[in-house]
């Protein structure tokens, strides 16, 4: 059977950046195009909108993971070409920001306000994608977007569901204690983080691992995992059932109460490490 087409939506950010353009080379002729979420899109309030939000719920401790994870990939990525020739990484798939590798590998993109509006089911429709991949993403898929996919959708999740389902499970992974993080590939699902597991594995991870560390870890550990489901739709021609669980608790955004948690314990979202990490991913190859 030949492999499927995929249509791909992301959030490009410092979690998933280079796994996901090295998937994007590795799988050119079988994307039918990348979706691209715009994070500062009108309807989640713009950026000035997101930050009173996120002030307003975890208090100014969240903002120096927000900008290693977000910001600052999205403000330097306009300066990819000269960060690669400083640094020599040339045309390396991982070194180049998604959209510019999927204009030199002839893959269509879409910047996405709204995952579910006209535009986006137009693309399906003329794109007739087999499944649809998303691998941090931040818009939820309605089961009428979901359909438009012959196979349905698969989402990549960078923690043990169902705990910590939510967009930041490596922040309550790392609350919750060592041997709580792993990733997930799982069904897509109208709510949430709850469609049928389909590939799930613990990932020990070394002691002072910060909740971005973490995430950049899982997803690229979810790879191996990917890679494995993709060729078992490929030999069988359809997406396994999966395993179905019990629905627990919705895991948000932290509150100031679980920050101050986590800096009495020593244990951090963030650090310079990361912060270098975010610095280098549109000029360096690791």
């Amino acid at each position: 059977m030949a492999r499927p087409r995929i249509a791909l939506f992301v959030l490009e950010a410092l979690p998933n950046a280079r796994v996901v353009r090295r998937l994007v080379a590795d799988y050119r002729a079988d994307i039918a195009f990348v979706g691209l979420s715009n994070a500062e899109r009108p309807s989640s309030g713009g950026l000035t909108g997101q930050i009173r939000r996120h002030l307003a719920r975890s208090g100014a401790g969240i903002l120096p993971y927000l900008a290693v994870n977000f910001g600052l990939p999205d403000l330097l990525r306009p300066l990819a070409p000269l960060t690669q020739a400083a640094a020599g990484s040339g045309d390396a798939p991982e070194a180049t920001p998604l959209k510019t590798l999927c204009r030199r590998l002839g893959i269509p993109t879409l910047s996405i306000d709204d995952v579910n509006g006209p535009e986006v089911a137009q693309r399906l429709r003329e794109a007739a994608p087999d499944l649809i991949l998303t691998y941090h993403f931040d818009q939820i898929l309605k089961p009428e977007t979901i359909g438009l996919a012959r196979l349905g959708g698969i989402n990549g999740h960078p923690g043990l569901l169902p705990r910590h389902r939510g967009p930041v499970p490596t922040i309550h992974a790392l609350a919750e204690g060592p041997g709580s993080f792993g990733m997930t590939l799982h069904r897509l699902a109208a709510t949430i983080d709850t469609g049928a597991i389909l590939a799930q594995e613990f990932v020990p991870l070394p002691p002072g691992t910060t909740a971005t560390r973490a995430a950049v870890a899982l997803h690229a550990h979810g790879r191996g995992l990917l890679d494995g489901l993709l060729d078992t739709i490929a030999r069988t021609g359809a997406m396994p059932e999966g395993r179905t669980t019990a629905v627990l608790p919705y895991c948000p955004f932290p509150d100031r109460a679980m920050l101050a948690s986590l800096r009495r314990r020593g244990l951090r979202l963030t650090d310079g490490q990361d912060l270098r990490e975010a610095l280098s991913l549109s000029g360096t190859v690791r």
